[in-house]
């Protein structure tokens, strides 16, 4: 016969139950009156994409800087007379103070000033005179520093000759719309007067006269339009290509034919403001010369562009 399983316990195990039942419930107390730690919602966790996109939002919101780059005294000393040349106080014509007054007031030494006054003449804005009269003066302004640009620019192989040639028929037309709007009477005298030189250089054979007399045509035709930009860009192209003419015309003693003739044509069709005609006939004598240089390989080269100024004609 079994045993019935007995549930009742010895006083030292109820001791013992009593004692755990106490500490479980002191436990549970504890356990209930302190926080519980936040649980991290997962939906609300930003994932990775969204962490990429506030990092980029906040890069854009944030302040950039440029890297500084450290100016040479004699460039900042270039800046400061321009910077005077832009508020009108200087004018072309115009004469610094003297070296030693003008390096006290800048604070730097005359041997950096003088640097800054030879960039100054270098880039056409200063005009260095020796002399009791001497000086550092404004000057009115030209095209040289211009020309070097575009010599250089051939000498690297930025551009071609023959695209310097393309860009001076497109500007031509150009000019000559302009003139025939904008030409006034003393400047149609001017270029009477210049086809009359041609005609006399022509007819006494000075053949390289001629070609300056070209030069200054093409220059008092831009100047005709009004517009000084358009007539430095001509005056810096034509001194150039009339080089490459220079060259062909003391190589070989020949000159285009009847040029007085065209070049008067020229003037009745710009005087009765036909735009039409002028541009037709500037064009076909531009193309003229383009064939007449293309036959002589050599006086297409680039080292006519790039050499020495020849006699009569102005840098």
């Amino acid at each position: 016969m079994r045993t019935p399983v007995s549930f009742s316990l010895s006083e030292a195990q109820k001791g013992a139950s009593i004692e755990w039942v106490i500490h479980l419930i002191i436990h549970r107390m504890n356990t209930k009156s302190s926080p519980r730690a936040p649980q991290r919602s997962r939906t609300a966790s930003p994932n990775r994409r969204e962490r990429a996109v506030d990092h980029r939002a906040a890069a854009a919101a944030a302040p950039t800087f440029k890297p500084i780059h450290t100016r040479r005294t004699f460039e900042e000393i270039c800046e400061r007379i321009r910077e005077q040349l832009a508020l009108g106080v200087l004018k072309p014509g115009d004469k610094l103070p003297a070296e030693r007054e003008l390096a006290q007031q800048l604070g730097v030494s005359r041997n950096v000033l003088r640097e800054a006054l030879r960039s100054l003449e270098m880039a056409g804005v200063l005009r260095l005179q020796k002399g009791v009269k001497g000086g550092a003066f404004i000057q009115q302004g030209d095209t040289r520093r211009m020309n070097e640009v575009m010599r250089d620019m051939l000498s690297l192989g930025t551009i071609s000759v023959r695209e310097l040639s393309e860009a001076r028929v497109h500007v031509l037309d150009l000019v000559v719309q302009l003139a025939c709007a904008h030409a006034r009477r003393a400047d149609l005298d001017a270029l009477e007067a210049n086809i009359a030189r041609t005609e006399l250089a022509t007819k006494e054979g000075r053949l390289l006269d001629r070609v300056e007399c070209s030069r200054e045509f093409y220059k008092l035709l831009a100047a005709s339009t009004g517009n000084k930009v358009i007539a430095m860009i001509v005056d810096s192209v034509t001194e150039i290509h009339m080089r490459f003419v220079y060259a062909k015309v003391a190589s070989s003693g020949v000159a285009m034919a009847r040029l007085g003739e065209k070049r008067r044509q020229f003037l009745v069709a710009l005087s009765e403001r036909d735009v039409a005609a002028a541009s037709r006939l500037l064009r076909s004598h531009l193309e003229s010369v383009q064939r007449m240089l293309e036959q002589d390989p050599g006086a297409m080269s680039l080292h006519v562009a790039l050499a020495d100024v020849q006699p009569g004609m102005r840098r």
